[in-house]
């Protein structure tokens, strides 16, 4: 086994194969380490996320002591997948292995798949069938989107995309079934153990259309969305726990700028609230109620009921009447503003939390001109000291740095690109979003290694490195796992600004202490 860091409170461990990861996944599942709030297993990888207080060493120490040699691994059912083998990439994945696409299909539909876990997004299983001689490697670079029900190959794996996502896996086809639901039991129509078999079918059925995400229309009057500009979303933190599922936390992108603003109306800190993307907002309150903005400080005006006008204060609670209307200009600074009302606003929870999530498409749609929100019964009591002290945010013209902490994959790269990583400036690019934020540097990241690396957990804050050598700097919305290396990732301490850096501003990315694997805590002698 290797231990190898992802940053204070995550490490990852490095097992020799599937079969040993599996048992020590298992293992963990039958006794769990203390301290342990999370595991997420991959391809040769465990990755474990723990509690502040324990000691990454001690956890190495534990699980290098476990035994291997036995698991369960007993499987349930066989599920058939029909597939039009239509995709952009079968005729490109066919020279790669030397073959006619009609020989890839034949291997395809004729291999018994076994799931051998889940991630990268919601119902994503990833297919082991090492006979089949299937192995291509991962697209140069990863499509920005891939359509829901593509199935794909990737090293040695395939996979079906379950809603339109970005992605680098070789597309050979389309499925017209529904891979994960959020109101079906179970969710996800793989789970791990499961054996697959594709079949091919010469067109598409009539392919259900997607569900659209709740709206809400309150029966109470709350709050009415006059104008949107740029996305607006419910957000919370998130939905932790469910990493093994391949479900993201999501959740705010700047928790700091969330928690302010419901302290600021009496909410609990993770109260659902509004996620306002570069100001350009307005609202009508339709009853009494308190609110607070914070995060990126779009300019606020507030024109009342009987039509005076008046600028309202950042971060501090506005006490607002029935018609009374809040009108959101562009901020000068940072990317989100964040909307709290007393009470919280009311909306349906999806596995356990209001929040959004662009890519696995799980919570609330987004806000459009004519919602209705509806608002919780008030609890606590708002604020009423001077305003906090407001961060300075960035504006596209600033350089801003980001501490980092160098794994798990440090060493897949040369020494000049570890160099580079902090010695160069990364410009955010426009295809930027929750999910991740694209920077491109002067002098591309060079790999040591070549070969494709299976795919592993990550978390926010990953430093992806896909072989364009251009870093993609997950957020909220990220993949669970992926196949790209990871050279570092983004201090804890430094993640809320990064949720708040705007399209065009120029990144310094700083290393706090060299790589270095973790070494397992020695045995007691007593």
């Amino acid at each position: 086994m290797r231990f190898l860091p992802v940053n204070p409170t995550t490490l990852l461990v490095e097992l020799a194969d599937l079969e040993a990861t599996l048992a020590l996944f298992d293992s963990l599942a039958r006794k769990p380490v203390e301290g342990v709030e999370e595991v997420v297993p991959a391809a040769r990888t465990l990755m474990l996320r723990f509690d502040p207080e324990t000691s990454a060493s001690d956890i190495a120490a534990e699980l290098a002591s476990r035994d291997l040699s036995a698991r369960d691994s007993g499987r349930t059912r066989t599920v058939e997948i029909p597939v039009v083998y239509d995709g952009a990439d079968l005729a490109e994945s066919a020279e790669l292995l030397g073959i006619t696409t009609e020989e890839v299909i034949r291997r395809h539909t004729e291999a018994d798949y076994t799931v051998a876990f889940t991630g990268f997004a919601p119902g994503f299983a990833y297919l082991s069938a090492p006979e089949v001689g299937l192995t291509v490697p991962r697209r140069q670079t990863p499509r920005t989107r891939i359509p829901a029900g593509s199935v794909g190959l990737a090293g040695a794996f395939s996979g079906v995309y379950p809603r339109e996502s970005p992605g680098g896996w070789q597309i050979i086809g389309t499925t017209p079934l529904v891979m994960f639901d959020p109101d079906r039991d179970p969710a996800a129509l793989l789970s791990p153990g499961d054996r697959v078999r594709f079949r091919r079918i010469d067109a598409m059925p009539g392919r259900a259309p997607a569900k659209a995400a709740a709206r809400m229309v309150p029966e109470a009057p709350g709050l009415r969305v006059l104008s949107v500009e740029l996305p607006v979303l419910v957000q919370d933190m998130g939905r932790p726990g469910l990493a093994a599922l391949g479900v993201s936390v999501s959740g705010a992108l700047d928790r700091g700028a969330l928690a302010a603003a419901n302290a600021a109306v009496g909410n609990s800190p993770d109260a659902a609230a509004l996620e306002i993307t570069l100001g350009g907002f307005s609202f009508e309150a339709e009853r009494a109620v308190t609110v607070a903005l914070t995060g990126a400080p779009a300019p606020i005006t507030l024109r009342s009921a009987e039509g005076h006008v008046l600028i309202a204060p950042h971060g501090r609670p506005i006490r607002l009447g029935p018609g009374d209307v809040i009108s959101l200009a562009a901020p000068a600074q940072g990317m989100r503003s964040y909307l709290a009302a007393a009470g919280g606003l009311d909306v349906p929870a999806v596995m356990r939390s209001a929040a959004t999530d662009t890519l696995a498409g799980i919570g609330s749609a987004p806000v459009k001109a004519g919602d209705r929100l509806a608002i919780g019964t008030q609890s606590g009591t708002p604020a009423t000291s001077a305003s906090p002290r407001r961060r300075a945010l960035p504006t596209a013209a600033d350089i801003v740095t980001l501490d980092v902490v160098l794994g798990p994959r440090t060493d897949w790269f040369t020494p000049e690109a570890v160099r580079l990583l902090g010695a160069q400036e990364w410009v955010v690019t426009p295809e930027s979003s929750r999910v991740g934020i694209r920077l491109a540097g002067a002098t591309p990241l060079e790999r040591a290694r070549a070969d494709e690396l299976q795919s592993e957990g990550t978390v926010r804050g990953a430093l992806q490195v896909p072989p364009n050598g251009q870093p993609v700097l997950f957020l909220s919305d990220h993949p669970l796992t992926g196949g790209y290396p990871v050279i570092g990732s983004v201090a804890p301490h430094h993640l809320d600004l990064a949720g708040q850096i705007p399209i065009g501003a120029r990144i310094r990315l700083v290393p706090i202490a060299p790589f270095a694997e973790i070494t397992p805590t020695p045995e007691n002698p007593s």
